[in-house]
């Protein structure tokens, strides 16, 4: 894809997306014929993923995804749907709409629910602590408060340390993330859990929070981050497990943008070094 034709895309994701979330979203991919409009389930606000601008626009990350594969690559209409992230994998095995798309990680309880299409992005959970705070490596986090996103891998994670530690160790979880964000602010909380690339865009706007250091599992990754990482993760679009044509189609318009470039070009948007 060429640099005029992702700017015409940004643009006009940008003029439609106000109304974006269970109406006008669809018409983005300009297509589709008049056939089925794909309801995308998304847990949103959720920077920089899929979230809102100042304007009141839907953007980010997962719905530029969702541009250049469902609208052009497969010329579908789409449209997201604003759904909480604890409820969701029900919320589509109840067909209140046809996919997940909501930086979801691919895990085994979850892929007892639905299907994945193939990884799409690869995160990491991570601690987000107040600057100058006396939590220094991650035997620290023992005693300390933790907030997460309900029903997250972040909220594994925290588990898994809280059982590590033999329960001490107090978890407190949000709807969203932006509680625990607020939470870690308003210092109710020691440290946040969360993914990395949510939580690095949370702390490039608050300059009092940075990551937690340290070696971690993903240490000897060439692509891992400056800091401590508690799980390696892959974020897949989730479908019902009916749904077997419709996500090998998806799959194929996934390989199609990583070819030719148009992936790349996105993801240098968000994640720009």
């Amino acid at each position: 894809m060429d640099e005029n034709r992702s700017v015409n895309r940004r643009q006009y994701l940008t003029a439609v997306g106000a109304s974006g979330l269970a109406a006008t979203a669809g018409c983005i991919g300009g297509g589709g014929g008049g056939g089925e409009t794909i309801t995308i389930g998304s847990d949103i606000p959720y920077a920089p993923f899929e979230y809102r601008n100042e304007a009141g626009d839907l953007i980010g990350f997962d719905v530029e995804i969702a541009e250049a594969v469902f609208g052009e690559q497969l010329d579908m209409d789409y449209e997201f749907q604003e759904t909480s992230f604890d409820g969701i994998i029900a919320s589509l095995n109840n067909a209140n709409f046809r996919v997940i798309m909501s930086a979801m990680t691919i895990n085994e309880s979850r892929a007892e629910r639905v299907d994945f299409s193939d990884p799409y992005f690869t995160a990491y959970q991570t601690v987000l602590l107040l600057e100058g705070s006396d939590i220094g490596s991650r035997e620290d986090l023992q005693g300390t408060s933790v907030g997460v996103q309900r029903g997250t891998t972040g909220e594994a994670a925290a588990e898994d340390l809280q059982e590590e530690f033999g329960g001490d160790l107090q978890i407190e979880s949000y709807d969203q993330i932006n509680g625990a964000f607020d939470a870690l602010l308003n210092n109710q909380v020691d440290v946040v859990i969360n993914d990395n690339t949510v939580s690095a865009s949370f702390a490039a706007e608050n300059e009092e929070v940075v990551f937690l250091e340290g070696d971690g599992v993903a240490a000897d990754r060439d692509d891992a981050p400056p800091y401590l990482t508690l799980t390696i993760e892959e974020y897949g679009i989730a479908f019902r497990q009916d749904d077997d044509d419709f996500r090998e189609e998806v799959n194929g318009a996934l390989a199609t943008i990583r070819e030719n470039g148009t992936y790349e070009q996105i993801y240098n948007e968000y994640f720009d070094g």
